[in-house]
């Protein structure tokens, strides 16, 4: 996967077992606090540095994740891969902030389709506090959306959409350093690892299959737009979902932390998914599966 780094000898171990227990019982500003001392005390070990740019991942200190990445890569040449993998997707989160902040707009991938362009302006009302407009606009965004069939891990289903209300029938991805909303109608496949890193925790790297025959290695956010800001570190951390305007009102739901994949048939949390396949590949997996 893009920007994997192998972890030299135990330096430090002490440092890094403080940082990993914080976070097992939740406490990320702990951890943080944590990381940045154990860096002022080791500014030499890299792995203690690993950690504090991963921290900063998780709190959406995006400028000070990048100075530390570009640390590392002037430390040590075998940090350069995540540099260059990362580096890119830090500069998203900054303009995916902006998008969803109704000042920019996310880049559509595949043929243009207009109800892209209606579902990327509810933004724009969302921003001007017109929601009603946004919702009115969502509407017709995804009854123009065709759906898609495929499956979960093997599971069938006969449409899928992301089930934060803003979303629906596209896909946030990051690719090539740039902010992509994909409908699902132009995905054959979608391959994740099991997690990993603290990384994984804020962005998960997958490999795409698209239905045009090409191919690429990208990161999904794992989490909803504005999660590093949350009080709660639970959602930070993605551990939990949480929705705002849901199921008592009449607005479409904003989710907070881990980002959710609804069915017809059931909803998966993105870090439990490792496959997903629509269309024409789903349909080969059930014929394969029907022969053997």
């Amino acid at each position: 996967m893009p920007g994997r780094y192998e972890r030299p000898g135990l330096n430090g171990e002490r440092a890094l077992n403080q940082i990993h227990e914080l976070l097992q019982i939740g406490d990320l500003s702990a951890s943080l606090a944590a990381a940045m001392e154990s860096v002022r005390a080791n500014a030499a070990d890299v792995r203690q540095r690993i950690a504090l740019f991963q921290l900063y991942c998780l709190t959406g200190e995006w400028e000070k994740a990048r100075r530390q990445l570009y640390v590392l890569k002037d430390m040590d040449a075998s940090t350069i891969p995540m540099f260059e993998a990362y580096d890119p997707v830090l500069q998203c989160e900054m303009f995916r902030s902006a998008v969803f902040d109704g000042q920019r707009s996310p880049l559509f991938f595949g043929e243009p389709r207009d109800w892209l362009a209606t579902l990327s302006s509810a933004l724009v009302e969302d921003a001007a506090g017109r929601k009603a407009a946004a919702d009115s606009l969502r509407d017709q965004a995804f009854d123009a959306a065709p759906p898609s069939n495929g499956s979960v891990d093997g599971e069938s289903f006969e449409w899928i959409a992301d089930a934060d209300g803003r979303l629906g029938p596209v896909l946030e991805v990051y690719l090539r350093g740039r902010y992509y909303w994909v409908p699902f109608e132009h995905i054959s496949v979608i391959d994740t690892d099991k997690p990993e890193d603290l990384r994984d925790l804020v962005w998960t790297p997958a490999r795409f299959q698209w239905t045009n025959g090409g191919d690429a290695v990208g990161f999904i956010p794992t989490r909803y737009p504005g999660t590093e800001a949350a009080a709660d570190d639970r959602l930070r951390l993605s551990r939990m979902t949480e929705w705002i305007d849901g199921d008592d009102s009449e607005h479409a739901p904003r989710g907070l932390g881990q980002r959710l994949l609804a069915t017809d048939r059931a909803e998966y949390p993105l870090l439990g998914i490792r496959s997903i396949r629509i269309g024409a590949a789903a349909e080969q997996v059930n014929a394969a599966a029907e022969e053997s």
